[in-house]
Parts: C-alpha cells; sequence; structure tokens
C-alpha cells in the first residue's frame, strides 16, 4: 500500500459539537427562533428563581418571637420558629418532648442502619424494626405504664401523627397486600373470589369516606362498653385501604413473571410456599419496586386526609396556626415549610427506590 493511501488516524471532533457546549448547540440553540425562545424563558425563569430567593433567603426574617420581628419584605420564618414545636409534635406536653424526640431518633437510627449498604445483620434488624420498635414507640409515646404519666391520642399532632399512620400503613399494608395478590391469583374460588371483592371493595372507594366510616360509623357496630382511640381507628381504615391497591401492585408483578418460572419451580417439586417465596416474589417484588414506592409516596401524601376526623397532622397544624390572631397573614410561609417537609420525605424515598433498582436490576433493564 502507497503512503498515501495509508489509513490516517481519527480527528477529535470539533470542541463545539460535544460536551455542555454541544448539547446547549443542539438543544437550546439550534436555529434562531429556539435560540430567542431560550432567551426569553432563560430571562424569565432566573427572574422568577432570583424573586423566590430573594423572598425566601435575602429578605427573610429569622430571628424573634413575635410578629413584630417580622419587616414584610420577605418570609418570616419567626413564624415557624415559633410553632415548630407544634409542627413537629403537635399538642404533645412541653415537659415529655423528649419522648417523641428519642422516638424520632430511634427511628433515623433503624432507617440508616436498613439502608447502609453494609449494615451486618439486616434481616434481623429488619424483624427487630417490624415487631420490637412499635412496641417501644407506643409504650415511649403513649406510656400510662412503668413511671410514663399517659399523653392521650388526642394531642398527638404535626409531623409525629403524618409518620405514625405512614409508617405504620407502609409495613403492614405490604405483606397484607402480597397475601391478598397471592389469593386473588388463587386456584381456589373462594380465596380468590374473597380476595377480589375485598379488592374491589377498598379500591371502590375514596381514602376520605374510608377515615370517616372508620371514625364515626365503626364505633356504631361495637358494643357500647367498648372505645376504639380514634387513632387506631385511622390506621385501621388506612391500612385496609392501602392494602388493596398495594395487592394490584404486587400481582402486576406476579403477572409479569415467566411462565417458565413457575414451570421450573413446579419440575424442582418446590411446595407453593417455597416457590413463591424462593423463586417468584423476590423476582415480582424487584420488577414492582417503582410502584410499590410510588404507592407509598401516595399514601404518605394521604395522611394529610386524617384532618377530616379531627386530628391534626403536619398540614393540619400549619392550617390551625394561620388561625392565630397573633400570626394572621403568614400562610404562606407555614404551606411552604409543609411542602418543604412532604418533598423532603417523599423524594428521599424515590431516591430510595432508584438506587434499589440500579442494585438489584440483573442486566434486563432497557
Amino acid at each position: 500500500m502507497t503512503k498515501q493511501h495509508e489509513f490516517q488516524p481519527d480527528l477529535p471532533p470539533p470542541p463545539n459539537t460535544v460536551g455542555v457546549i454541544g448539547w446547549m448547540k443542539k438543544n437550546l440553540f439550534s436555529s434562531p427562533l429556539n435560540s430567542v425562545m431560550t432567551l426569553v424563558l432563560a430571562f424569565i425563569a432566573l427572574n422568577g428563581v432570583w424573586a423566590v430567593i430573594d423572598w425566601a433567603f435575602i429578605n427573610a426574617d429569622w430571628v424573634g418571637a413575635t410578629r413584630d420581628a417580622c419587616s414584610r419584605e420577605g418570609a418570616c420564618w419567626v413564624f415557624i420558629n415559633v410553632r415548630f414545636d407544634q409542627f413537629m409534635f403537635g399538642f404533645y406536653p412541653s415537659e415529655e418532648l423528649w419522648r417523641p424526640k428519642l422516638f424520632y431518633a430511634i427511628l433515623a437510627v433503624f432507617v440508616a442502619l436498613l439502608v447502609y449498604e453494609k449494615t451486618p445483620k439486616r434481616p434481623w434488624i429488619l424483624l427487630l424494626f417490624v415487631i420490637a420498635f412499635p412496641l417501644m414507640a407506643i409504650y415511649l409515646l403513649l406510656g400510662g405504664v412503668a413511671g410514663l404519666p399517659k399523653v392521650e391520642t388526642h394531642l398527638w399532632g404535626g409531623l409525629l401523627i403524618t409518620m405514625i399512620i405512614a409508617i405504620v400503613g407502609i409495613v403492614i399494608s405490604l405483606p397484607i397486600g402480597v397475601v391478598l395478590a397471592l389469593g386473588r391469583r388463587s386456584d381456589m374460588p373462594i380465596i380468590r373470589s374473597l380476595s377480589t371483592v375485598y379488592i374491589e371493595v377498598w379500591r371502590g372507594v375514596p381514602l376520605i369516606t374510608v377515615l370517616f366510616m372508620a371514625s364515626v360509623m365503626l364505633p356504631l357496630f361495637m358494643s357500647g362498653e367498648s372505645e376504639t382511640n380514634k387513632l387506631v381507628r385511622a390506621l385501621i381504615g388506612v391500612v385496609m385501604f392501602a392494602s388493596a391497591y398495594m395487592a394490584e401492585v404486587i400481582r402486576g408483578g406476579l403477572q409479569a413473571i415467566p411462565k417458565g418460572q413457575y414451570e421450573a419451580a413446579d419440575a424442582l417439586g418446590l411446595t407453593y410456599w417455597k416457590k413463591m417465596g424462593f423463586i417468584i416474589l423476590p423476582q415480582a417484588l424487584k420488577i414492582t419496586i417503582p410502584s410499590i414506592v410510588n404507592t407509598f409516596i401516595g399514601l404518605f401524601k394521604d395522611t394529610s386526609l386524617v384532618l377530616i376526623i379531627g386530628m391534626f397532622d403536619v398540614l393540619g397544624i400549619g392550617q390551625a396556626a394561620n388561625t392565630d390572631p397573633k400570626w394572621l397573614g403568614f400562610a404562606t410561609e407555614s404551606y411552604v415549610f409543609v411542602a418543604l417537609v412532604f418533598w423532603v420525605f417523599c423524594f428521599g424515598m424515590s431516591r430510595y427506590s432508584i438506587y434499589l433498582e440500579n442494585k438489584l436490576h440483573t442486566g434486563h433493564k432497557r
């Protein structure tokens, strides 16, 4: 081969076609019209972002104890500081606030241990979280035994109520949903019919109706001597409602498993529960991680509906604080703070869901 016919090495692409500059040229400034629209929208967005930063940080008031400390040029976070304990604990007695604070601390430790990838004996910790932690939380928050003063649940509120309802709903609805999903796909007509009726009935009514029925109608069907706590009734309603939705999510995962997996398990001579526990359910749960977490996020946000039955979650506390004559006119700060609380928890669950998907995928992602 002559010298003029030798292959030349590939040249690098022009600098303006790769990297950030290349992406901007392709997506934002690909034509004169796109360039003008990009500049106009960027100007509007920057003005909006600057207005928010100016209101929330630069001209905001942070220190004080009364509304006189607020200049009204920016956000009055003094209002949130004064009402912070109510947002976090509701009307829990101030001298006993160490108890819900300890509850938050123990919960944070459990969550950190369950999320941390290198935690040893994680199944054992999960078992403690499901069994021991609820008993400890009841003793710590309710009291009435072993020298702890009793704090009635009608004094609970704020983020405390939101967390309790969400945790109980999430932890209990998942196993019940799995059982219902398996029941709906069962070969036994009675089990299949009962599971189907339960799922369709509870999915056919809104949660606000379920809470109202659990709070107002349930006591009418009980004996006059028995009185169920309002929080317990709300928890029962939330769990029964969430279980029906969770069952359909799990059923979708079960239907997505190839038939060959079932046949392979049968060929190995596995019993029904071993087949489901070791082969089918792990794959189904892995497939449905996004849908399961999406259901959890929806349940966490739906806890604000307990306001209809007279329970003050973090949103209810915010609305109650807005009616205080001493702090009228600061509803915006209240709603922004509540929205931030919900966003932090929902975003955290969403990111952990993505982490689990990336960790558990086995090369079948598209």
